[in-house]
């Protein structure tokens, strides 16, 4: 059976999808950009500030589906330039520390939603 996870602190979705799924223990949690859920903003000048609400949208998400960053197993990132992977990584590293850290993938990619620098999706485990 799955469940829904929606949460305010989070940007709503831009297409039809869902902020997060859970599935059993397992949640899926769609690639977050950079939106400020307070006001619907788009946050793209600032690479570490860019990367940081991505992060604290996912954040808010594993919240509301009662997890945190310990929970997660898997990211996948993508970015528009590879050369920005170093600032990225940078902050990615201030939320998942490396003894604990997921699996992951980096991705260059041509284009993102919104044309944004980064964005980041999640797996979580509730055990």
């Amino acid at each position: 059976m799955k469940k829904i996870i929606q949460t305010k602190f989070a940007p709503a979705p831009i297409g039809p999808y869902n902020q997060a799924v859970f599935a059993g223990n397992t949640l899926y949690i769609s690639g977050q950009i950079a939106i400020d859920p307070s006001t619907g903003d788009l946050k793209t000048d600032d690479l570490e500030e860019e990367t940081t609400l991505v992060l604290e949208n996912l954040r808010a998400i594993l919240k509301e589906a009662g997890l945190n960053f310990h929970h997660v197993v898997k990211t996948s990132i993508f970015i528009s330039d590879m050369n920005n992977f170093g600032k990225i990584n940078e902050v990615y590293s201030r939320y998942f520390d490396s003894e604990d850290a997921p699996a992951r993938e980096t991705v260059e990619v041509a284009n993102l939603p919104k044309f944004v620098n980064v964005e980041i999706s999640a797996i979580a485990v509730k055990l």
